[in-house]
């Protein structure tokens, strides 16, 4: 198997093959798609809490002196 990379636009669902590349290519191709644009990951929603600490009481002088 050969890998190919280019940047393309994704035009109404569909992605356009780049000209040089689609004598290469060939009918039977296996697709990965990688975003270019930054998303922000909500932390929180991926990795939810596996203890709840909402009701835990923290004195952090107190933890200090020990």
């Amino acid at each position: 198997m050969l890998a190919y990379q280019f940047q393309t636009t994704v035009e109404n669902g569909f992605i356009r093959i780049p000209e040089e590349y689609k004598k290469k290519i060939g009918n039977r191709i296996k697709v990965t798609v990688v975003n270019d644009d930054e998303l922000e990951i909500d932390w929180d929603e991926r990795f939810p809490p596996m203890v709840n600490t909402g009701s835990w009481k923290f004195n952090r002088e107190e933890a200090n002196a020990r």
